[in-house]
């Protein structure tokens, strides 16, 4: 939604200033200028990216028109989820988690966060890494070896589409100028004719170099920048799974655990601790009740 509101703004603002000048829109108006700069702008894309990293950007464009769903409440779940899951594995031993790591859907624990589980990626995480606590075979240092590389894999996974459309938008003034170019080209082939006609020709020429720069920089580039905005949040959600998860590890109680989670956080979603605190109060109440079931 944002996005759509700042393409508004931005097409507001630059139409805005043009007609309080006395611009005439249809001045504007040159398909085939547009059609140079696209066109050879997507050309530029297939050139240089292979196939998985075109298919990795599709697939990451229409999340940009979405909300972020990285927000407190979200984090709460997980920290709860967390919670309970490493208390139960103190109570019961770990290989409790076993029937919880292997069926995550089916799992008592795991259906009270549906928002947790809808994310595949968060709960493989999860999952893949108790199941290595329970083998019991791996030390708090190589697990976090293991971690910090997995969560370097996922950077530079999610640095490819950004890459892509920074690209794409770097790419799209100097298409502008080679469209003014041929613009020009073409009006002096018609030297020959009235100063009025050349000075449209010109005029039109130059709406190339306008077109190339305002999207490149009111339109595509700014995707680049929101694309590395929510690989940071989703990289964050795994940090603090990896500081919890390790703290435990490291022999720290399930509610010192999911603290030291919390530290981690971004300000702007961390909740406080008398937050995190009666969250945690609620997941301890909802383990009782299983336990008397």
């Amino acid at each position: 939604m944002l996005v759509l509101i700042g393409y508004i703004v931005v097409t507001g603002a630059v139409i805005g200033g043009y007609l309080m000048v006395g611009g005439e829109m249809g001045a504007l108006y040159q398909p085939a200028e547009l059609l140079t700069i696209a066109g050879a702008g997507i050309g530029a894309f297939i050139v240089g990216n292979n196939g998985k990293a075109i298919k990795s950007t599709l697939r990451a464009l229409p999340t940009l028109f979405r909300g972020s769903r990285y927000n407190k409440a979200l984090y709460m779940d997980l920290m709860a989820l967390l919670y309970r899951l490493l208390a139960k594995s103190r109570q019961q031993g770990m290989l409790s988690l076993e029937n919880d790591i292997d069926n995550p859907k089916e799992s008592d624990i795991f259906a009270n966060y549906p928002r947790i589980v809808a994310d595949k990626q968060i709960v493989e995480f999860i999952t893949d890494y108790l199941r290595l606590m329970v083998s019991g075979n791996m030390n708090a240092f190589e697990i976090e070896a293991l971690m910090d590389e997995e969560i370097e894999t996922f950077e530079s996974e999610s640095e490819v589409p950004a890459g892509s459309v920074q690209l794409l938008g770097d790419s799209l003034p100097a298409f502008g100028i080679v469209s003014a170019v041929m613009g020009i080209v073409h009006t002096l082939g018609a030297a020959d004719r009235p100063a009025a006609e050349l000075g449209s020709l010109i005029a039109h020429a130059m709406v190339g170099t306008f077109l190339g720069i305002l999207l490149a920089y009111g339109f595509v580039s700014p995707l680049a920048a929101v694309l590395r905005q929510k690989c940071a949040e989703n990289t964050k959600m795994m940090q603090c799974i990896k500081v919890t998860l390790l703290s435990s590890l490291n022999g720290y109680a399930p509610q010192i655990a999911v603290e030291f989670g919390r530290k981690t956080l971004y300000t702007s979603e961390r909740p406080t601790f008398v937050e995190l605190e009666e969250h945690v109060r609620q997941a301890k109440s909802s383990n009782k009740q299983e336990e008397k079931v």
